[in-house]
């Protein structure tokens, strides 16, 4: 078992990869630095192998599949993952590292939002981006993350052993923060200075169609993680549509004794039907919920104990 592992994914980074692995393997020489190749064209892999980095591939396209080939299959006690493209300095490695190491928390966030990312960030609707998703998953889940969608993260084992990585692309940082915060897990945050990419170097992230995805993302995982706040909102909506929609029949019924609009009636029938079914299905939902973080409790003390168990071993062997 590593004691520190540091994670850069790849995709045609071979302009900045090796400034990058220098800068981490100066900043924490005993770490251990893995480069996972994303089916790169550039020699990414080749500059990674020259620099001193463990080069290892994935050929499913997405940064999400590459996290999940990472988490699988390297054990350390903390993980640090970084981008390729050399926007975060490694110097804050260490003070990262650290808290996970201390056991301080099980995620440590890097975060640009409150540096320099809206000086130094070309790219505009990123910026909306980031604040958008940022002020939905605060008010979603009543927290005060400082950022979001950062790159720059650091885990324990426990974090990375117990896991599930559902998402292919760049929501996968949506999906770490909302599981940190549905599992109760430590988060901690640390403030690290960004710098735009180098010249010649370009995003890989489609503001657009990578912008709707985190967004269903979240919707997705607020859906999963508080069912009933969900599925009591979409009830609550169908409850206030019905009742306006058979007021004014039920006015003209305690005037007339006459129901005119048979149609109006059925249709309001049916949303408040529906808003039930709706309730009920949250109420369920959230039983569920509750189960899985109760049985999640369960694994992560397993992991604990696994942890404990390698670092041992690691200890004797050395």
């Amino acid at each position: 078992m590593d004691r520190i592992a540091v994670l850069i994914p790849c995709y045609n980074e071979v302009r900045t990869v090796a400034k990058v692995i220098s800068d981490f393997r100066r900043t924490l020489p005993q770490a251990v630095v893995y480069v996972y190749d994303n089916n790169s064209t550039d020699g990414t892999d080749l500059a990674a192998r020259e620099a001193g980095a463990v080069v290892r591939y994935e050929y499913r396209q997405g940064k999400g599949q590459v996290i999940r080939s990472m988490f699988r299959d390297i054990d350390a006690e903390c993980y640090i993952i970084a981008d390729g493209d050399d926007t975060y300095p490694a110097e804050c490695a260490r003070q990262m590292a650290n808290i996970i190491l201390n056991e301080k928390a099980d995620m440590v966030i890097g975060d640009r939002l409150s540096a320099t990312y809206f000086q130094e960030n070309s790219r505009p609707f990123h910026s909306v981006g980031n604040t958008l998703v940022k002020r939905s998953i605060n008010f979603l889940f009543h927290t005060d993350i400082s950022d979001i969608l950062t790159g720059y993260r650091a885990f324990s084992y426990e974090f990375v052993k117990t896991f599930p990585v559902l998402s292919k692309g760049f929501e996968i940082e949506t999906e770490m923060t909302i599981h940190a915060l549905d599992k109760n897990l430590g988060i901690e945050n640390v403030v690290v200075p960004y710098r735009d990419r180098p010249a010649g170097s370009e995003s890989k992230l489609n503001t657009y169609s990578d912008g709707i995805k985190v967004l269903r993302t979240v919707v997705r995982l607020y859906k999963n993680c508080r069912p009933f706040q969900f599925f009591g909102f979409l009830g609550g909506l169908m409850f206030l549509l019905g009742a306006v929609l058979i007021a004014p029949v039920f006015i003209e019924y305690l005037r007339t004794s006459l129901v005119p609009r048979i149609p109006t009636l059925i249709v309001s029938g049916f949303l408040t039907l529906g808003a039930l079914l709706s309730i009920f299905c949250g109420v369920i939902l959230d039983v569920l919920a509750q189960q899985n973080r109760q049985d999640f409790e369960l694994r992560l003390n397993e992991f604990h104990e696994i942890r404990r168990m390698k670092h041992h071993k690691t200890n004797h062997e050395n």
